[in-house]
């Protein structure tokens, strides 16, 4: 680019040398054409020469801040050649070269956006701000182009930067508030959270310089003590990655000031008191058919090395945010009883992190809006163009906040509800009691259906009684997550208040029959039952589904003491179980062979030694051994195939493994001494439990021996088949 010269009392030299080395950086990140270098100079060499356009109402150097909004977007985002085209033009757009003239020049898409981002401008120079999310609403509105809202996101930040100091002290404060609750709200919505990050701190640092400078300095502080830190906790795990064969690099993040202080002032702690000031990244180079189960591989070395915690264990691989981000976060104890955060994600997750398609907003907790029907369409983008995102948002069309509908109470409230809204959402929409009562509505002086679909203008005078309550199938009739959430709240609600009725009912019971229940054993046998969750049992008993003395029997023969020596036929025969397994290290984990994690085997299928294996990584870093044919695999397999793991067998089998049987024979008397001797007589097998049942002179029995391998239980289970009276023998 040629020499800028300016004017006298213009823009002085200094700007204009920084205007031509950003618009260098941006011309050759863009790969802009030689006619759009000569077009682009030219207007810069205009805008120079005009002593009016040269600055805005505040005194800031337009073009510097157009040259810098490109130069950020192309660092921040994309170089992508038309959206830089749009933010090099807005500030000369009518003034130095009209819309025709830049039609002409760059097209019709630059033109557009150029008219679009002329309408937000109008609009966000009222400074309307009373109410956040209308606002918010308003600007989405007005912007036909998803790309006009990423520009003004960029121009905010760069404007922010510029104005540190200026004395207008008043419009700081207030350009501080409208990029903390605008800018940086949709900057976290659209997963640019390194501009949100910047934006917060910024905005802090305007409203309360002390507060931002006591932090920043305490963070410059302690640098060198983190950094060390850091090193610490990573050399071990770098070692233990790259004797894994894994390719990848490590690093780290210090969380933002805003984010510190919002912290410290939730926690109502010092600085000192937060010990979760930064995140280790590790980014993994590793083809994509590898990257789950790399990462998984990952995470299982790392919490083999240090203790995790459970609670903050994040897996966005297995289903990856609504947003497309993906990648696994594991918290564990450090050196020093230091909790550290841990990300795993590979190169390809990373950079679709780090461009911004993929928002932090849901676990931020940030309140959500309609703009999550915008976000919940990157994944199909991602997954559509994963080259060139940027190309494919421009066709995407910003019209969430036209598919709503506005209804009216009786009173003349206005309220939004989403396009398809019930008189069950407007219901909830009121109040959360109003909907958990709602029989009906009168609609524009017309009884209506809680599932009527309202349509905007319509008077909706809501219909209630007290004894309505929340049903299962109300969750088909609303549309809105609102309502849903309402709706679940009360149901959840009502099964508690039913589940304290039965769990009453049984205890009063087991009371009166003189048992004392023991809490432990009552829910393994309620498990036993089928339930998932207790809550839904007691409410079973208080609803009549389940007879509580029924359950109590159940109680009684589950924990009343056995005397074997007094046992003579197979229903009688009972032994103390022997739950203690011992297992040294006989497996080879991995392709590479990797020793030393932690493993154990599946109680669901209990393998033992020359049985097909299979690993399966659980969340917590555990590696689980499971059979080939084990009952679960196939849902292991379809469900979570990049959390499988190579396992084989070392050496030889020694130690014995638990392995059940089943036998199904005639209940005569002798029969259990006999397959007791058999299994006796077995060197390398021992009896740990039997347990049989009898009926109408058949039993059934459940056999738990220790083994040290399959072909000794071969050999044993066919010695029984012989028996007489056993008419089968099965492995389960």
């Amino acid at each position: 680019m040629e020499e800028i010269k300016a004017p006298a009392t213009r823009l002085p030299l200094s700007l204009l040398r920084h205007c031509r080395e950003l618009y260098d950086e941006v011309a050759e990140a863009a790969s802009f054409s030689d006619e759009t270098n000569r077009i682009m100079h030219d207007l810069l060499r205009k805008t120079c020469a005009n002593g009016k356009s040269a600055y805005d109402s505040k005194g800031l150097p337009r073009m510097v801040l157009a040259l810098e909004t490109a130069d950020a977007f192309a660092h921040f985002i994309d170089a992508d050649t038309n959206i830089l085209h749009a933010i090099l033009l807005s500030d000369f757009n009518g003034e130095v070269i009209s819309i025709e003239e830049i039609e002409k020049a760059f097209g019709n898409d630059v033109a557009e956006m150029l008219k679009a981002i002329e309408t937000v401008a109008q609009y966000s120079a009222k400074r309307n701000l009373q109410n956040q999310d209308n606002f918010r609403g308003l600007m989405l509105s007005l912007a036909d182009d998803i790309r006009v809202i990423i520009i003004m996101i960029v121009r905010d930040l760069v404007l922010m930067r510029r104005i540190n100091m200026h004395p207008d002290t008043e419009w700081v404060s207030n350009m501080a508030f409208e990029a903390n609750v605008l800018y940086a709200q949709l900057a976290h919505r659209l997963g640019l959270y390194k501009i949100k990050g910047e934006l917060e701190d910024l905005s802090l640092k305007y409203t309360n310089r002390e507060i931002y400078k006591q932090i920043a300095t305490k963070l410059n502080e302690t640098k060198r003590s983190r950094d060390e830190y850091v090193e610490k906790f990573i050399a071990p795990v770098k070692k233990k990655l790259e004797d894994a064969g894994l390719t990848f690099s490590i690093k780290g993040r210090t969380k933002s000031i805003s984010s510190i202080w919002a912290k410290m002032r939730k926690q109502k702690v010092d600085l000192d008191r937060i010990y979760d000031l930064f995140a280790i990244r590790v980014i993994i180079d590793t083809p994509p058919e590898k990257e789950k189960s790399d990462c998984w591989l990952a995470y299982s070395i790392l919490t083999d090395m240090y203790t995790p915690n459970p609670a903050r264990m994040r897996d966005w691989i297995s289903i990856p945010k609504s947003n497309g981000y993906e990648s696994l976060h594991a918290t564990v104890m450090g050196p020093d009883s230091k909790w550290v955060e841990v990300q795993f994600r590979t190169k390809r997750m990373d950079l679709v992190a780090e461009k911004g398609l993929a928002a932090h907003w849901r676990y931020k907790g940030v309140k959500s809006d309609s703009t999550d029907q915008w976000m919940n369409n990157i994944r199909d983008i991602l997954e559509a163009g994963k080259d060139d995102p940027m190309q494919l948002m421009k066709d995407i069309r910003m019209d969430i906040y036209t598919k709503e509908v506005y209804a009216f109470t009786p009173k003349g409230d206005l309220f939004k509800l989403p396009a398809g809204a019930t008189v069950l959402d407007f219901a909830f929409y009121i109040h959360t009691n109003v909907g958990a009562h709602c029989t009906g509505a009168i609609v524009n002086g017309r009884h209506r259906k809680i599932s009527h679909v309202i349509e905007s203008g319509d008077t909706v005078e809501i219909l209630t009684s007290a004894t309505q309550s929340p049903k299962p199938d109300w969750m088909n009739i609303v549309v809105s997550s609102k309502s849903r959430n309402k709706i679940r709240q009360k149901l959840h609600e009502q099964l508690q208040a039913r589940a304290e009725l039965g769990k009453e009912e049984l205890m009063r019971r087991a009371k009166n029959r003189k048992i004392e229940i023991d809490e432990s054993t009552m829910m393994k046998l309620i498990k036993k039952e089928g339930y998932k969750y207790v809550n839904e049992f007691f409410a079973d008993i208080a609803d009549g589904k389940i007879d509580a003395g029924k359950f109590i029997n159940t109680y009684q023969i589950a924990t009343a003491p056995e005397d074997q020596a007094e046992r003579t036929t197979a229903g009688e025969f009972e032994l103390i179980r022997d739950d203690q397994e011992s297992a040294g290290d006989v497996l080879t984990i991995g392709e590479k062979s990797i020793k030393g994690l932690s493993y154990k085997f599946a109680k669901c299928c209990n393998p033992i030694y020359g049985d097909k294996v299979f690993g399966f990584i659980s969340s917590d870093g555990m590696v689980k051994i499971h059979k080939s044919d084990c009952p679960n695999a196939a849902n292991i397999r379809g469900r979570y195939p990049y959390r499988l793991i190579r396992v084989e067998w070392s050496g030889k089998g020694g130690s014995e493994l638990p392995v059940q049987l089943q036998i199904v024979g005639q209940d005569d008397i002798g029969i259990i001494a006999n397959i007791t001797s058999i299994i006796s007589k077995e060197v390398k097998a021992s009896l740990r439990n039997i347990k049989v049942d009898s009926n109408d002179g058949l039993f059934q029995g459940y056999l738990t021996l220790g083994v040290s391998d399959n072909s000794v239980l071969s050999s044993i289970i066919k010695k029984i088949k012989t028996v007489k009276g056993v008419k089968d023998v099965t492995r389960i």
